[in-house]
């Protein structure tokens, strides 16, 4: 029997998740949370095999979330699962550790296949996104970079993103700047937009 952990913030996804997933014989979820800052001690209570995250979660996103759980958990296999199929999201999931990357939409025989098969200690990558991921490439953005454009996500103005980061505001502006020239974009809100829908602003 595969033991299984989820973690997703929107309940009835979570609840359908769970409800096909225990109808496979050699499955069981043993554990459920909708935040990610609540993975790390429900494996530590529960002792999952397999831990299915969503990518966007509060109080931790889910590739932050795997990280913290394969430190504690270090045997515990990760399968991403998730409605952003993002190619950035993917690169940071594979960074942390996760096993496997797969959407939400994808059929439950299939979802249920890509348990067995992360639980064995192979990789599972959603066959479109692993494309997109290997033609888009790396991030083109610092560190501060993309700190910045997280901190400008909230529309706040450059002051506030100076006060919240500790930087002058003309730091602020010229990493804006930057960060605008290297996605191609016209405007601020467009560089976050872009940064966001290419998995960019994940911690």
């Amino acid at each position: 029997m595969i033991k299984l952990l989820l973690a997703d913030d929107q309940a009835l996804v979570r609840g359908a998740m769970a409800a096909l997933l225990d109808m496979e014989p050699d499955l069981k979820v043993v554990a459920e949370v909708g935040r990610g800052d609540e993975v790390v001690a429900a494996a530590l209570a529960s002792e999952p095999d397999v831990a299915l995250l969503d990518v966007e979660m509060p109080g931790l996103d889910g590739v932050a979330a795997a990280r913290a759980l394969l430190a504690a958990r270090p045997a515990v296999r990760v399968l991403m699962v998730t409605t952003f199929g993002r190619a950035g999201y993917l690169r940071q999931a594979m960074a942390a550790g996760a096993g496997g990357f797969v959407v939400k939409d994808t059929p439950a025989r299939q979802l249920a296949d890509a348990v067995r098969r992360v639980h064995d200690g192979l990789r599972v990558v959603d066959p479109a996104l692993a494309a997109q991921s290997l033609a888009q490439g790396d991030s083109p953005l610092t560190d501060r970079e993309t700190g910045v454009l997280r901190a400008a996500r909230d529309g706040g103005t450059v002051a506030d993103i100076a006060r919240e980061l500790h930087l002058s505001e003309g730091t602020v502006r010229n990493h804006l700047s930057a960060a605008i020239g290297k996605t191609g974009a016209r405007t601020r809100a467009e560089a976050v937009r872009l940064a966001v829908e290419n998995g960019w602003l994940l911690t």
